[in-house]
């Protein structure tokens, strides 16, 4: 679902190291606009993008190659802990929670651009 939403408004590459790249800088845009929704007041904009950021962390979550060994289950630990995150930050209207958030997509695309040579 969370590739679905985010295909619709881009063109994506077939190869996948670019395609989780998207969805990690995906991630940093939609919740500049969950920042923005907050700021303004505007609830059903706020939840609908952390509800988009969420499908883009379960999507990543699905791509997870466990026979990897221990990388994997890191990172699917990392994006629920997230997910959890924005739960409630968009309960209590915590920026700041969506700041570390967005603090750990911007570690992430720069660990993949490291790890994958883009």
């Amino acid at each position: 679902m969370g590739l679905d939403v985010y295909n619709q408004q881009n063109a994506v590459s077939d190869d996948p190291y670019v395609l989780i790249l998207k969805l990690y800088e995906g991630i940093i845009k939609y919740l500049s606009f969950v920042k923005n929704a907050m700021e303004e007041g505007d609830i059903e904009a706020k939840f609908t993008y952390i509800n988009k950021t969420i499908a883009i962390f379960d999507e990543l979550r699905n791509v997870l190659d466990f026979d990897g060994g221990d990388v994997a289950y890191y990172l699917d630990g990392l994006y629920l802990y997230q997910i959890e995150t924005l739960f409630s930050a968009g309960i209590d209207d915590n920026i700041n929670a969506v700041n570390q958030v967005m603090k750990v997509a911007q570690g992430l695309i720069e660990a993949w651009k490291e790890e994958t040579g883009q």
